[in-house]
C-alpha cells in the first residue's frame, strides 16, 4: 500500500513554494518577450483599459503551458540544490533513503502538473489564442494611419485603395500617394495622385482627414442618365492642398471569429482531427477534379493518364514531322501558329502556378494542423522531461538560490527552444517530416534526462572539472609537474645513505632498459597491436623512483628539494599500446588512418619516456651528489 511519509510531504512543501514563485517569474518574462513582439499594435491606438485588460488575460492564458516546464526545470533544480547545499540530501542518504524515493512525490506532482498543461492546451488554450488572435486583427484596424505599408495598396478603409511609396515614422507624413475610390461601381472610381500627404483620425473617431499636397483628380462623370452612351465626360483637377473626409469608424470593435477558422492553435484536439479529415476530403476532391480535367483536355474523355499512354502519345507525335509541316505554312500562317503556341503554353502555365498554389496552400493548412495535434503531447511531455533534468541537476551540483540553478535553466531552456523551433519551422515548410521536427526536442532531451538521473543516482562526479581536466591531459598527452617544498616541521629525517644507493641502482635499471628496449627506434608493428606484452620493468623502476621521491620530501636541504623538481612524471602504459583491450588494438590496426594516428602517438610517448629517463638520471646523479656533499 502506497504511503505518504514525511519526507515525501516535506520535500513537497520546499517544490511548492518554489514552483509558484518561479512560475510567476517564467510567466512574466514570456509575456514581456511577447508584448515585445506587439508592442507597435498597442502603442498610439487609444485603446481602453478594458482592451487592454483583456489583451493581457488572454496572452497570460495562452503562455501558461510554455511556462510550466521552465518553472518546473527551475523549482526542481533548486529544490534539491538547497536540499544539497544544507546537507539534508546526505542526511537522506545516511538514512537508506534512495534519490529515486526522495523524488517519488515530485514525479507524481509533475505527472499531475503534466496532464494539466495538456488540459489547459486542449480546452483553455485555443480559445485564449482565438481570442488573442481577434484581438490583435482588431487593434491593427483600429488606426490605419498607422498600419499603412509601402509599395503595396492598403484596402483596410472602405471603398478606398490607398497605395503609399514611402512614409516617414517620425512626421506620419506619406509620400507617392495613389488612390482609388470606388462608389457605386469600378465605372464611378475617382483615381487621385499627390505627391505627399498625411492620414489622421476625426476626434470623434467616425471618419479619417486626408490631406494631400501637390496632386491631381481624375474622375468619371458618368450617371444613370448617361449610362447608355458611348463617350463619358470625366474630371480632371489639379491642386496644391486639398482634404479629403473619408468614413471610418475608429472605435474599437471585435473582428469576426469565422476569418480567423484556419486558425490551428485555436482549435481542441478532437476539432483539430475533424478538421483534418475534412481539409483531406476537401483538397483531394480539388485534386480528382483537376486529374480528370486534365484527362479530358489531353484524351478527350475521364480516362487514367498513366505512364503508357504517355509514352503512346509521344510515339504518335514522332510519326509526324512537325518541322516539315510547319515550313509548308505561309509566313503569316507561321507567325499565328508561334503567337498560338505560345499563348497556349503560357495560359497552361498560369493555370498549373494556380493549381500549385492551391494544393501548397492545402498541404501547407494541414501541416499546421498536424503540428498543432502533436505539439499538445511534446509540449505537455516537456514537462516531466525537464523535472528528471532539474532535481538530479540540483542533487548534483547542491547550489540553491537564483545563481547556478537560474544559469542552468536558462542555457537547457534555449537548447530546447532552439530545437522545438527549429523542428517547427523545418515541418511547417515541409522540408522535415512532421513527427521527426515536432519530436526533435524531446528526442535530444530526453537522453540527457537519462544521463543526469544515472549519474545523481550513482553518485557520479558529472560536474568535477578535476576529473575532465585529468582525462583531457590524459588524452593529450600532458603532465603535471611536481612541486616540492620544504615541510616546516619535519618528524622523521630521510634515509640518505638508503636513498643514494636506490638512485644508483635506479640508473643502473635504466641504462639496462635503455640497451634493451631501443625506444628510439620505431616499435614492431605486429608486436604493438596483435603481441602485446606488458613493460613492468618500466612500471618497477617508476614505483622505485617514486619511493625515494616521497622520503626525500622530508629533507630540509633546500638543494634536494629543487633537484627533485626537475623528475618528471612519467607515463608507464602509453608507450606499449594504444588500448589496454587486445581487442580494441586489432581494430585500429585493421582502420588504417586510426590504427596509424595510434601508432605514431605511440611512438612519440617512447621516444618522451627516453628523455624523461635521461632527465631522471642527470637528477639522480646531481641528488647523489648533494647527499655527499651533506654527509662531509
Amino acid at each position: 500500500m502506497l504511503r505518504i511519509k514525511k519526507l515525501d510531504i516535506f520535500i513537497a512543501k520546499q517544490f511548492g513554494l518554489l514552483f509558484m514563485g518561479t512560475f510567476f517569474i517564467c510567466q512574466f518574462v514570456l509575456m514581456m518577450q511577447f508584448l515585445w513582439r506587439y508592442i507597435d499594435e498597442l502603442i498610439g491606438k487609444g485603446l481602453t483599459m478594458d482592451v487592454m485588460a483583456q489583451f493581457f488575460w488572454y496572452m497570460g492564458l495562452m503562455l501558461v503551458p510554455q511556462a510550466l516546464p521552465l518553472a518546473i526545470l527551475l523549482s526542481s533544480l533548486m529544490t534539491f540544490g538547497n536540499l544539497g547545499e544544507s546537507s539534508e540530501l546526505t542526511a537522506i542518504k545516511a538514512a537508506g533513503i534512495s534519490l529515486m524515493q526522495a523524488f517519488r512525490s515530485l514525479i507524481v506532482i509533475t505527472i499531475i502538473i503534466m496532464f494539466g498543461s495538456f488540459y489547459f492546451q486542449n480546452n483553455v488554450g485555443p480559445k485564449s489564442n482565438m481570442k488573442l488572435a481577434q484581438l490583435l486583427i482588431s487593434m491593427k484596424q483600429k488606426s490605419p494611419e498607422l498600419e499603412i505599408p509601402e509599395g503595396i495598396f492598403y484596402d483596410g478603409i472602405p471603398n478606398c485603395n490607398l497605395y503609399v511609396q514611402k512614409k516617414d515614422l517620425k512626421t506620419g507624413k506619406l509620400y507617392g500617394i495613389m488612390i482609388y475610390r470606388m462608389t457605386d461601381s469600378y465605372e464611378d472610381a475617382a483615381i487621385i495622385l499627390a505627391d505627399s500627404g498625411m492620414l489622421q483620425s476625426t476626434a470623434e473617431k467616425k471618419h479619417l482627414v486626408l490631406s494631400l499636397y501637390s496632386g491631381e483628380w481624375f474622375e468619371n462623370m458618368q450617371s444613370s442618365a448617361l449610362a447608355n452612351t458611348a463617350a463619358v465626360p470625366y474630371r480632371r483637377e489639379t491642386f496644391v492642398s486639398k482634404k479629403i473626409i473619408l468614413d471610418f469608424d475608429g472605435d474599437f470593435s471585435m473582428t469576426d471569429a469565422a476569418s480567423l477558422s484556419g486558425n490551428a492553435k485555436g482549435k481542441s484536439l478532437e476539432k483539430i482531427n475533424h478538421d483534418i479529415d475534412s481539409l483531406n476530403q476537401l483538397y483531394d476532391s480539388i485534386g480528382r477534379i483537376y486529374l480528370n480535367e486534365a484527362n479530358v483536355r489531353f484524351y478527350g474523355g475521364a480516362q487514367r493518364i498513366n505512364k503508357k499512354d504517355s509514352l503512346k502519345e509521344i510515339k504518335k507525335g514522332e510519326k509526324l514531322i512537325f518541322d516539315t509541316l510547319y515550313n509548308k505554312l505561309p509566313q503569316d500562317k507561321k507567325l499565328m501558329a508561334v503567337n498560338q503556341a505560345q499563348s497556349t503554353v503560357q495560359q497552361e502555365l498560369s493555370d498549373l502556378d494556380f493549381k500549385s498554389m492551391s494544393t501548397s496552400d492545402a498541404d501547407y493548412m494541414i501541416r499546421q494542423h498536424k503540428i498543432e495535434a502533436i505539439n499538445k503531447f511534446t509540449l505537455a511531455l516537456s514537462c516531466l522531461i525537464f523535472f528528471f533534468i532539474g532535481a538530479p541537476l540540483g542533487a548534483i551540483i547542491r547550489k540553491g538560490g537564483l545563481g547556478f540553478p537560474v544559469v542552468i535553466s536558462v542555457l537547457v531552456f534555449i537548447v530546447f527552444f532552439i530545437l522545438d523551433n527549429t523542428g517547427y519551422r523545418m515541418s511547417r515548410s515541409g522540408m522535415w517530416a512532421i513527427w521527426f521536427g515536432k519530436g526533435l526536442a524531446p528526442a535530444v532531451l530526453t537522453p540527457l534526462a537519462i544521463f543526469v538521473t544515472y549519474k545523481a543516482t550513482n553518485d557520479s562526479s558529472v560536474f568535477n572539472m578535476d576529473v575532465y581536466k585529468e582525462f583531457f591531459m590524459k588524452l593529450l598527452g600532458l603532465r603535471q609537474k611536481r612541486h616540492y617544498f620544504g615541510k616546516e616541521v619535519i618528524i622523521t629525517d630521510p634515509d640518505y645513505q638508503t636513498d643514494a644507493e636506490k638512485l644508483e641502482r635506479i640508473n643502473q635499471d635504466i641504462t639496462l632498459y635503455n640497451k634493451e628496449h631501443k625506444l628510439v627506434h620505431l616499435p614492431n608493428v605486429i608486436n604493438v597491436f596483435f603481441k602485446y606484452e606488458p613493460d613492468h620493468e618500466i612500471e618497477r623502476i617508476n614505483a622505485e623512483l617514486e619511493e625515494v621521491i616521497e622520503d626525500l620530501t622530508n629533507t630540509a636541504n633546500k638543494y634536494i628539494l629543487h633537484d627533485m623538481n626537475q623528475y618528471p612524471v612519467l607515463s608507464v602504459k602509453a608507450h606499449t599500446r594504444p588500448f589496454e583491450r587486445k581487442w580494441l588494438n586489432i581494430i585500429a590496426a585493421i582502420i588504417f588512418p586510426v590504427g596509424t594516428l595510434l601508432y605514431l602517438r605511440m611512438w612519440r610517448f617512447r621516444l618522451r619516456l627516453f628523455r624523461d629517463l635521461k632527465v631522471i638520471s642527470q637528477t639522480n646523479t646531481d641528488i647523489i651528489q648533494r647527499i655527499k656533499e651533506q654527509k662531509k
